[in-house]
């Protein structure tokens, strides 16, 4: 299935705002649909980072899936498995 991520981010002095449809796999968003759409938010942000060549001042505003479900919070936890 796919879900709809829209990210409010800050680099480089300037706002902006960045959406798109990802896939997910249904059996992990049924379990715990914000913990997956967190996840594929984290990792498309790590890629907007860097194609953009992210500065210091990086931030991430807002993260919301599917219109209403704000994810921002739980996007910040997501920590990169090494």
């Amino acid at each position: 299935m796919n879900i709809n991520i829209k990210v409010y981010l800050h680099s480089k002095g300037a706002n902006f705002m960045q959406s798109g449809s990802f896939p997910v796999l249904n059996s992990d968003f049924k379990k715990d649909p914000d913990w997956t759409a967190a996840i594929a938010a984290y990792e498309w942000i790590q890629q907007i980072k860097n194609n953009f060549a992210a500065s210091d001042d990086f931030l991430i505003n807002q993260v919301v899936y599917n219109d209403d479900n704000d994810i921002t919070e739980l996007v910040k936890k997501v920590k990169p498995i090494i």
